[in-house]
């Protein structure tokens, strides 16, 4: 599976368990709703730096994100 795909369902996965909008997330990480969408579809390929803002509202390590297992 490609990174970008994998980045995207884990993000997808670890927001919806927490039964959070991607508007709710966003706005916890800082990010715009949309750069969101793009990302848990694959379509963008965000830097290390946003993958770690992704992650801080989530509560998990930032490589947690790019994990197969994740």
């Amino acid at each position: 599976m490609d990174i970008r795909t994998r980045l995207g369902r884990n993000i997808r996965r670890l927001r919806q368990d927490r039964g959070w909008s991607q508007e709710d997330y966003a706005d916890r990480a800082g990010i715009h709703r949309t750069y969101v969408s793009d990302i848990e579809r694959g379509a963008r390929n965000p830097t290390i730096t946003v993958v770690e803002k992704l992650a801080g509202p989530l509560e998990v390590p930032p490589g947690t994100l790019l994990d197969g297992d994740g």
